[in-house]
């Protein structure tokens, strides 16, 4: 084991702490099989930090990057953690109305993209943008970084209090985005808490299969920095992603809900060879799990079997499970509080206790400074400084959180509440269904009327609406909850996380 002591007061200062003690460990590998050990990883962004400097980065220069998850995504975060610039990351599903409103908003001086992206052309959406603004650089970044001599570099002073570095934004699907302000500080704690509750160590192997622009992909670079553990970088999650994953023995399956399905898949096509041997566990998050799926990945792929956390943009991994915790904890929960969180149910007429439902609302280390438009503070924090998450859920009587909705994605038919999550569960355990999420449409007579979208393991034996039904009924769900209308899609609209944009199916089916 090699973990290294957290009292460093920056990202770069973790970064060449790590490289002095273990300076040869594998940092990451990619789907390429190119590798950087922790000591070429420093040595890389150095001279990444000294080319970008010729390009008149500097610190509290604004650098937002549209990058895919790739060497040299990792590689950029280092070198502008050298530097002492503002962060930006932003994910690479935004387009020319998002990336613009960003940039504008975060006033950043440099706009690192891809020429060619997944068939998008994102070196001339990035010019496009450049000629709407005053002194926006735009800097393409497939294979390689700008480079220089090291020695040039101003030298290194960490700071004596983190100040805000990361600008990361909420996917904004609904409005614009939101950008919360992150520090150093903040982001390490994000790793701390993954490294403590999985129990990371130095031979573990982490599946880095989502944008790494996400808030979540700092978390795991950190994890990887503070456990002396490695990255296995997908950029582009598919069928070829698994086999990457078991050339490079990945021991942590990540990222969520999404990816542990193509997991099980993967194996049931393969057969009884396991095809992730050396698996000790599937962290996940972003999403709502059905409790079946932790089964079935425990069985069939082996390991702890899901172990989840939950959190926001503005306040990642507030929880996480562990993988020695009861299989019925990490089936039906998100986990525990990390370390300083307060979780806080709150109803109507205040605080609620243990096994009542709620909005979620938290604090603690690692929650953001607020958002960069401080006008959207006031709705996001309530008196006390919690942060309202807009998520429903209530704590367990040994403090394990359970969410079972979102505050808009109760469904009130003829005045009763219906949980979209409770009936998502059910269905899921129907052998034909693949994927499953409920929303409200309106109507007429009740209001709201539940709807099921469906996708089924086999298009040539659909679920059908009576079979649903009787299902249901099996299962003893209330009759007012079982969904009065049924659709079967080919998929499910999904964001970077794999979290189901029901929005969408709404706007499709009302």
């Amino acid at each position: 084991m090699s973990r290294i002591a957290i009292e460093a007061t920056s990202i770069w200062s973790l970064i060449e702490s790590r490289a002095a003690a273990t300076p040869s460990a594998l940092f990451a590998v990619d789907d390429a099989d190119r590798t950087l050990d922790f000591q070429g990883y420093r040595d890389a962004a150095l001279r990444a930090a000294a080319g970008l400097a010729e390009l008149g980065v500097a610190p509290d220069s604004v650098v937002s990057w549209q990058l895919p998850t790739t060497l040299e995504s990792l590689v950029l975060a280092g070198a502008l953690a050298r530097l002492g610039a503002v962060q930006n990351p932003i994910l690479p599903i935004y387009r020319q109305r998002e990336v613009g409103f960003v940039v504008r908003q975060a006033r950043a001086s440099l706009l690192a993209v891809p020429s060619v992206w997944r068939g998008f052309d994102h070196q001339a959406m990035a010019h496009a943008i450049a000629r709407e603004g005053d002194g926006l650089d735009v800097l393409v970044v497939d294979d390689a970084l700008p480079e220089g001599d090291p020695a040039g570099l101003e030298p290194w002073r960490p700071p004596e209090e983190p100040p805000v570095r990361w600008l990361f934004y909420t996917s904004g699907t609904t409005a614009d985005p939101k950008g919360a302000r992150h520090s150093d500080a903040t982001l390490r704690t994000v790793g701390r808490a993954l490294e403590q509750r999985l129990a990371l160590r130095d031979d573990d192997r982490i599946a880095l299969v989502f944008p790494f622009t996400h808030v979540g992909g700092m978390g795991w670079l950190l994890a990887g920095l503070l456990s002396g553990c490695a990255q296995i970088v997908i950029p582009t999650f598919g069928p070829d992603a698994i086999e990457v994953l078991t050339r490079n023995g990945v021991t942590q399956g990540t990222a969520g809900t999404a990816f542990h399905q193509a997991y099980l898949e993967a194996q049931r096509a393969k057969g009884a060879e396991p095809i992730f041997p050396n698996v000790r566990s599937f962290p996940g998050g972003g999403a709502p799990k059905p409790p079946q799926l932790h089964a079935d990945l425990k069985r069939e792929l082996g390991g702890a079997g899901i172990v989840s956390g939950y959190g926001l943009t503005e306040c990642p991994i507030a929880t996480m499970g562990a993988p020695s915790d009861p299989d019925a904890r990490l089936a039906g929960t998100e986990g525990r509080p990390t370390d300083g969180v307060e979780i806080r149910i709150v109803g109507p007429d205040g605080p609620l206790p243990a096994g009542q439902d709620g909005e979620i609302r938290l604090r603690g280390p690692q929650l953001c400074h607020g958002y960069l438009d401080p006008k959207l503070d006031a709705a996001a924090f309530d008196d006390e400084g919690l942060f309202r998450s807009g998520d429903l859920g209530h704590l367990t009587e040994d403090g394990y959180l359970v969410v079972t909705g979102r505050l808009k994605d109760v469904i009130i038919r003829k005045g009763e509440n219906i949980s979209a999550k409770e009936i998502e569960d059910l269905l899921h355990e129907h052998p034909k269904v693949a994927e499953a999420a409920v929303i409200g449409l309106p109507d007429p007579a009740s209001g709201e009327r539940a709807c099921a979208v469906v996708t089924c393991h086999d298009a040539n034996a659909p679920l059908g609406f009576e079979e649903m039904a009787a299902f249901l009924r099996e299962r003893e769900l209330m009759v007012q909850k079982i969904p009065e209308q049924l659709e079967l899609v080919s998929e499910l609209p999904r964001n970077p996380t794999g979290k189901v944009l029901k929005h969408e199916l709404r706007e499709r089916l009302a």
